[in-house]
């Protein structure tokens, strides 16, 4: 178990363990090693998403914006996550997008590195609560899964 951990650590080139463990719980949110090794491993993905994004999209320097990565069970149990999350293992981020239209194109983009590279995803999940959309990404050591699914709350609240 880490005891003390350098948040400024890059884990690729663009992000950080400050950003994949951020939390507004006020719950220490402490990976131990094997939790940041899985959080390296989604941020190969993240990269991957974040150069094809720029080349074809974005303005050549975009930044992918990440809500949640990492959590602890404590911080996990404090913002509702389910008790099996793979943000308890450090294997799933969510990401920020900006309207449905971005969500879709980042979904777009990580099945197509999936099957460019024949590495799988265990979870790709379009998520929206009233206004706020996000992509729910996960990639597991192995046991990977490639389920996706599309989940709008605030839609099926009203019915």
């Amino acid at each position: 178990m880490i005891t003390e951990i350098n948040t400024n650590m890059k884990l690729s080139e663009h992000f950080t363990l400050r950003e994949l463990t951020k939390t507004n719980t006020g719950i220490a949110n402490v990976p131990n090693e094997a939790q940041v090794e899985n959080l390296r491993r989604v941020c190969r993905w993240l990269e991957r998403l974040r150069k094809r994004w720029n080349d074809k999209y974005g303005d050549g320097d975009d930044p992918i914006i990440i809500n949640s990565g990492f959590r602890s069970p404590e911080v996990n149990k404090a913002v509702g996550g389910v008790p099996t999350s793979n943000h308890l293992t450090g294997c799933a981020v969510d990401i920020r997008c900006i309207g449905m239209e971005q969500a879709l194109r980042y979904a777009a983009i990580l099945l197509d590195i999936s099957d460019m590279s024949r590495e799988d995803f265990d979870e790709l999940l379009i998520e929206q609560k009233r206004s706020v959309i996000w992509i729910h990404f996960a990639v597991r050591p192995s046991g990977n899964r490639r389920r996706t699914s599309l989940r709008l709350r605030s839609l099926l609240q009203r019915s």
